[in-house]
C-alpha cells in the first residue's frame, strides 16, 4: 500500500519514516546499520517498507521493530537470514517458533535481547569479578563497554565449568581455534569481497554467518563423536 494511502486510511498512525530516520534511530545500537543493509534486508524479503507515489521507502513503527529485532538477531544469535526468515515467516503465521539453542524471544522479545554493563553481567551470570577477569584475559569474553546476550551465556558457561575444575585459562586454545575459523570463512568471501558494490558487501555478511554456522554444526558433531568414544 503507498504510504500516502496507509496515512489516509489510518490517519492517528505515527509518521512513517524515510531511510535516513530509520538509521538515525537505529545506529546508536547497531553500528554497521547503512543504506545497503536496509535495502538488502528488503531485497532478501525480510521487510517490506511502503513506498510512496514517487517511489521512496517509508518505514512505520512495526517495521522499525520488525529491523529491530532481525539485527538483534544477528547480532546476539549469529543467525543467517534465512533461519531469521523461517523465524519471521512463522511468527506472521501466528506461530510460536524456538530459536537455534530453545531461545524463544516472542512477542517482547526486544527487551529480552539486552545490553550488560559489566557489573550488570557479573550478576546476571552468578559469576565472580575474578572469574569475569579471567574470561577477559583469556580472550574468551572481548571486553567492552555493553555486552550482549551471548557473553551472558558464555559467562555463564563458565560458572560451571569452574565448578568441575574447568578455569577460563583451560580454554585459551579456543580463542585460536575461533581465529582459524575465521581464516576459512574470509578465503571463502573472498569472490565476494572484492566486489565493492554494497549489495556485495550486505551479501558477504550474511554468507559469513551462514559458514559460521555450517562450521558449528560440524564441531558439535565432533565432540559428541569423542563423547561417544570416551563413554564406551
Amino acid at each position: 500500500m503507498p504510504a500516502t494511502a496507509a496515512r489516509a486510511r489510518n490517519p492517528g498512525a505515527a509518521p512513517l519514516l524515510s531511510i535516513g530516520q530509520v538509521l538515525a534511530r537505529l545506529t546508536p545500537e547497531f553500528g554497521d546499520l547503512t543504506p545497503s543493509k536496509l535495502r538488502f534486508l528488503e531485497e532478501q524479503g525480510l521487510v517490506s517498507p511502503a513506498r510512496t507515489e514517487s517511489g521512496y521507502r517509508k518505514f512505520c513503527a512495526g517495521d522499525l521493530d520488525r529491523l529491530r529485532l532481525i539485527l538483534s538477531m544477528q547480532r546476539d544469535y549469529y543467525l543467517p537470514l534465512k533461519v531469521i526468515r523461517s523465524y519471521l515467516d512463522d511468527l506472521d503465521a501466528g506461530l510460536s517458533p524456538t530459536l537455534p539453542g530453545g531461545a524463544v524471544p516472542g512477542p517482547t522479545m526486544l527487551s529480552a535481547m539486552r545490553r550488560f554493563q559489566r557489573d550488570e553481567l557479573v550478576r546476571e551470570a552468578g559469576a565472580s569479578a575474578a572469574l569475569m577477569h579471567d574470561a577477559v584475559s583469556a580472550s574468551i569474553i572481548i571486553p567492552a563497554d555493553y555486552y550482549s546476550e551471548d557473553a551472558l551465556q558464555v559467562l555463564r558457561a563458565l560458572v560451571e565449568l569452574q565448578r568441575s575444575g574447568i578455569e577460563p585459562r583451560h580454554l585459551r586454545g579456543f580463542r585460536g581455534a575461533a581465529e582459524r575459523e575465521l581464516g576459512l570463512i574470509e578465503s571463502a568471501l573472498v569472490p565476494l569481497s572484492r566486489r565493492k558494490d554494497p549489495s556485495s558487501r550486505a551479501k558477504a555478511a550474511d554468507t559469513a554467518v551462514e559458514i559460521a554456522g555450517q562450521l558449528e554444526i560440524i564441531r558439535s558433531s565432533l565432540i559428541r563423536s569423542a563423547l561417544g568414544r570416551l563413554t564406551k
